[in-house]
């Protein structure tokens, strides 16, 4: 039904625009033959209007992928820079909170460790509505923040890093990987909780370790151990999947000839709030000087000049 009411939504814009674009034809003529300046203006006014609509179309056609209208399940740990790459991880986390509201998604929490001093170890969340896995694909990577550290008495400027990745989440009538539970290490723990009556005195919370591939997913926002082992198996379906899927479009490109990207890792978006103010992205090059909005989740002008770039 999801898929229909998509398609759907696809061909009324396009027979919308059509129509539009055959009345704006109509206008301009009559326009000119009236030789009327006040007409002219109204078609060109239309025109103006057509041309955006346009844009927008082109942008949707840019969600083709397989999974490009699903769901999303979004993961972020702090890389090199000891605390403030803890507390970046955080700022990053209450970014794409932030984004996600802005565009009427609904967010949910999977597992989140907080760091001692301040910031996160991890957290994963699920992010449902329609395109989100689209949009957020190109935040997959490195994300690089240069900032006067809140967290040194010497007032020093550092540089810290964070990893974002990105997966469908799937139903699972999609998978094509069979895990062996002989494969699987299980652990459970007491959830972290916020202290005082909220501890957590039950190992509700599950790990799961994938041997062969060393992926490791944990679940602890359910309530019960149960809940929180299937979420965490569906996670692991969802990270195996996907990484089935990569290797296959690797040995393709690879069969093809096609240079294989292997940016994965790689640093995809640098974040300077010192000495000067800016965000931008290495890939597309798209920058942005509003660095207090990015961080408040105004994020779309990069996502959609990823999505562009093809």
């Amino acid at each position: 039904m999801r898929e229909m009411a998509t398609l759907k939504t696809s061909v009324d814009a396009d027979a919308q625009l059509v129509h539009r674009a055959d009345d704006a034809a109509v206008m301009l003529e009559l326009a000119e033959e009236a030789q009327d300046d006040a007409a002219v203006a109204d078609a060109a006014q239309e025109v103006d209007a057509l041309d955006s609509a346009l844009a927008q179309a082109e942008l949707e056609l840019m969600f083709s992928g397989k999974h490009d209208h699903s769901d999303a399940i979004l993961a972020i740990q702090p890389g090199a820079g000891g605390v403030d790459a803890q507390d970046w991880a955080e700022m990053m986390y209450r970014m794409y909170l932030r984004w996600a509201e802005h565009r009427g998604f609904k967010v949910d929490e999977i597992d989140f460790t907080p760091a001692e001093v301040a910031g996160i170890k991890n957290v994963t969340v699920g992010i449902h509505g329609d395109r989100a896995y689209g949009f957020l694909r190109g935040e997959r990577g490195i994300h690089r923040l240069v900032r006067m550290s809140p967290f040194n008495s010497g007032g020093t400027r550092e540089t810290s890093f964070a990893r974002v990745e990105v997966y469908p989440d799937m139903s699972d009538s999609e998978f094509d990987v069979v895990v062996n539970p002989n494969d699987l290490e299980i652990e459970t723990y007491r959830s972290q909780g916020a202290g005082g009556q909220n501890v957590q005195k039950n190992e509700s919370a599950v790990r799961i370790r994938h041997i062969p591939t060393g992926i490791i997913v944990t679940c602890q926002d359910q309530r019960s151990q149960t809940q929180n082992r299937e979420r965490a198996m569906h996670v692991l379906k969802v990270r195996l999947q996907e990484m089935e899927d990569r290797k296959r479009e690797a040995e393709l490109r690879q069969l093809k000839g096609d240079h294989v990207d292997a940016a994965f890792g790689n640093q995809v978006r640098n974040y300077v709030l010192h000495p000067y103010q800016l965000v931008k992205d290495t890939r597309t090059n798209h920058e942005s000087s509003q660095t207090d909005a990015v961080l408040a989740g105004d994020l779309d002008a990069f996502m959609e000049a990823f999505l562009r770039m093809g």
